[in-house]
């Protein structure tokens, strides 16, 4: 019987961790604003034996970013020649800039013993579900319309009409939770955590969880 959900750089698996399966995939994916950034850095930080695996991405780089930490910042003619020579595992367009995932990269992680997750979009969750098998997918929502659009204003980045048009491509990645093996709900912080990590947990021991029945707020959210 399943069991319900209750609970940059790669670094080295601490001693102590059991695991009954071989190295995992976990892909995450979340409209913009709902917290999965924030998520998978404390999450990475509370278990090391976690990889984020850093995309390549056409998207200029902003003052406070790293290349090769934040991403592989990448020309347009670079990135079009990687995936014409198959070097994505996944690549994606949003808001205008290409974003994709080195299988280099994963299959380095995996070759060391290391769990890795994609930060990516539904798109790139999509075909990483075609290419990969059994990846553990997981959607990240959050817990209403207006604590979306609060979050993507207290960013103090984006124009009003950018943020309009990130609401909207919001509801729009919303709508393809169906797609995840699970989802979870950035209300608070530390349950959104404590569910990450139970997923983690649960797929490294190879123990199948129920997928968590949020229809009423998946309903509010993709209300017209």
């Amino acid at each position: 019987m399943a069991a319900s959900v209750t609970d940059s750089t790669c670094r080295r698996r601490p001693h102590g961790i059991e695991r009954l399966v071989a190295a995992r995939l976990f892909v995450v994916s979340a409209p913009s604003g709902a917290g999965k950034t924030t998520l998978l850095d404390a999450l990475v930080r509370q278990d090391p034996a976690l990889c984020v695996s850093v995309s390549h991405t056409t998207r200029p780089k902003r003052a406070a970013e790293v290349d090769g930490v934040h991403y592989h910042f990448t020309d347009s003619a670079s990135f079009a020649a990687m995936r014409d020579d198959g070097d994505f595992l996944e690549w994606a367009q949003v808001f205008g800039h290409a974003y994709g995932t080195s299988r280099r990269t994963v299959a380095d992680a995996f070759a060391a013993g290391r769990d890795v997750v994609l930060e990516i979009d539904w798109q790139g969750a999509r075909q990483v579900r075609q290419r990969w098998r059994d990846p553990v997918s997981v959607f990240v929502l959050p817990p209403s319309r207006q604590a979306l659009l609060d979050r993507l204003q207290g960013r103090g980045q984006d124009a009003p009409a950018v943020i309009a048009t990130r609401m909207a491509q919001a509801v729009a990645d919303i709508s393809h939770h169906g797609e995840f093996d699970h989802v979870v709900v950035n209300d608070d912080f530390e349950t959104a955590l404590g569910d990450l990590r139970c997923i983690v947990r649960a797929s490294r021991e190879g123990v199948a969880l129920r997928r968590r029945d949020h229809g009423t707020l998946l309903q509010q959210l993709l209300s017209p």
